[in-house]
């Protein structure tokens, strides 16, 4: 099996989960995923094969290219699956195509050309079309702020997509001899996507004309410890707040440790800062501040008073299931909807927009860190659900062998 996706860690973590059920259940699996040596490390510490695809996505992330440009990427993203796709997909049996939509256009041209079965998969339901929510918008093309039916903003989201994607989409498929696509979001979504996402973060409202199978979330337990100078801060002291940005670059904010840590600090607590893409830093010698780069999160926020973060579907998800309280910044993208989804469970609270100030910052830590949303946070960690990536497995190996020519959608 192939499990192809372009994008941050977010959309490469998920895969990692899914790869190792099906390995479990005697599957061949391989991932195709940017070249970025902490995705190749990690796919490589469960033993499943790396094929890179396309550019490093963080250093596309970190370089911050203008919105005008983005047809262009596509177009490179979408040339680089055909090529690496092409290779990796011979031979298997069914393809999964996640990630930013054009590398997912790519992935299911490259499947149809070779006759393999695919399964559209996304981690968060703001691409799938209903009128219960509205669509994302796209870096530089805003939607008419007049227009508030949700039925006519997804009919703009289309003409938006196939603007930004459609050219370079069918260039490539005719130079594998396929015809062109009319319709570049319907093409990748089909009508039978799967929504790997948790019931109870993430509900599904059913629509008429759209089968949407929602697996749960693809978590793989992690049995990682946690370094020892990591346990000894943790143990030295009351239970501190971790801040950690993921895979954001966080350049609205250029001084986003200063505020973090002296917010944190301010609330009597200690902090922990996850490097990341942000790269934070000490901002003194204190040692009230301890800085960690990749680690376990299933275990460390089970063990922190509060979880300030950027808002990623993954990051939430494992939050959530810690019982840790949330404060949300989000920067980008579905991770307005995912900080929504954390003040509406009432679990922590959502940072109003992308660049926190200290006095903004403190706010919020003062409602995440009440005994309040404590109670609730560790009422909600009980019902998300663990066997996401089980469930995906098993319905991926029993499609196969029925030999059931439906679930290509």
């Amino acid at each position: 099996m192939l499990l192809s996706t372009y994008g941050s860690r977010g959309d490469v973590e998920p895969l990692v989960g899914l790869a190792v059920q099906l390995r479990a259940l005697g599957a061949e699996v391989r991932v195709c995923a940017p070249p970025d040596e902490d995705f190749a490390q990690r796919l490589a510490g469960v033993g499943v094969p790396l094929v890179p695809v396309g550019p490093s996505a963080r250093a596309l992330t970190k370089a911050a290219p203008p919105s005008s440009s983005l047809p262009q990427r596509a177009a490179e993203v979408i040339a680089a699956q055909f090529d690496a796709v092409t290779a990796a997909a011979e031979g298997c049996d069914v393809l999964v195509a996640t990630g930013m939509m054009p590398a997912a256009a790519g992935a299911r041209s490259v499947a149809e050309k070779l006759g393999i079965p695919s399964v559209s998969v996304t981690f968060q339901q703001l691409t799938l079309p209903s009128p219960h929510h509205s669509p994302l918008a796209y870096p530089g093309r805003p939607f008419p702020p007049e227009v508030t039916d949700n039925r006519v903003l997804w009919d703009l989201d289309a003409q938006s997509i196939n603007a930004l994607f459609g050219e370079a989409l069918n260039i490539n498929r005719a130079s594998i001899g396929l015809p062109p696509v009319d319709n570049v979001r319907d093409y990748v979504i089909g009508d039978r996507p799967w929504l790997a996402t948790d019931p109870a973060l993430d509900p599904w409202q059913e629509t008429p004309d759209l089968h949407v199978v929602q697996t749960g979330a693809w978590i793989l337990p992690d049995e990682r410890p946690l370094p020892d100078e990591l346990v000894a801060f943790l143990e030295a002291g009351e239970p501190p707040v971790y801040v950690g940005f993921g895979s954001m670059p966080m350049r609205a904010s250029k001084d986003i440790a200063q505020v973090a840590v002296e917010a944190v600090r301010a609330q009597g607590r200690r902090v922990l800062a996850s490097r990341g893409w942000a790269d934070l830093a000490p901002i003194d010698d204190q040692d009230d501040c301890f800085v960690i780069g990749e680690v376990n999160q299933q275990a460390l926020f089970g063990r922190v008073a509060a979880v300030v973060h950027h808002g990623g579907a993954g990051t939430t998800t494992t939050a959530t299931r810690a019982g840790a309280p949330q404060v949300v910044v989000p920067q980008a993208a579905d991770q307005p909807y995912w900080a929504g989804r954390v003040t509406d469970l009432g679990i922590g609270t959502a940072h109003d927009g992308p660049t926190p100030t200290f006095e903004s910052l403190s706010a919020a830590l003062s409602t995440a860190l009440t005994p309040e949303t404590r109670a609730r946070a560790t009422a909600v960690a009980g019902t998300i659900r663990t066997d996401g990536a089980s469930v995906a497995a098993k319905l991926l190996l029993d499609a196969i062998s029925r030999e059931r020519p439906s679930m290509s959608v």
